[in-house]
């Protein structure tokens, strides 16, 4: 087993399909040295043990019309509320993820909008559904983003 309980083959797989989910079960094959049916079931078993959770594709902002992504911390009003502001945002479609974290905001929430006053909308729309103050930090570029774990 090598480092995070991963077969040398299965890593194979996992580190060919994090550089491009599009591969054909053909072109995986040939690049881990196993069967197509091999790969296909090597494939299938990491989707149902969890290490594979899905395939995306990354899109651009700018070009869907969401060029502004900033990101928000959120603390607690109350320090002593529950903790269930993921439940309470997590129907705000803006929302791309949200990290818990250490420190003194309780999540990080990464964002993309279509403009400064949308933004605003959104920092209010947060702050009435989970009673909590913001922190905003604005991307001004990114120089890289979606990389894939190394082993």
């Amino acid at each position: 087993m090598t480092t995070g309980g991963l077969e040398p083959l299965d890593q194979s797989i996992v580190e060919e399909l994090a550089a491009d989910g599009r591969r054909s079960f053909t072109d995986l094959a040939e690049r881990v040295g196993l069967s197509v049916s091999a790969v296909h079931q090597r494939v299938r078993r990491l989707e149902q043990r969890g290490v594979i959770l899905g395939y995306t594709a990354r899109l651009d902002g700018e070009q869907i019309g969401l060029p502004l992504t900033a990101l928000i911390s959120l603390t607690p009003n109350d320090p002593g509320a529950p903790d269930d502001y993921p439940q309470r945002i997590q129907h705000i479609k803006e929302i791309e993820s949200c990290y818990s974290v250490a420190g003194d905001e309780s999540y990080i929430l990464l964002v993309r909008v279509q403009s400064p006053l949308a933004l605003e909308d959104l920092l209010r729309r947060i702050r009435e559904a989970a009673k909590v103050s913001t922190r905003t930090t604005v991307v001004l570029s990114t120089p890289f983003e979606g990389r894939s774990p190394t082993f």
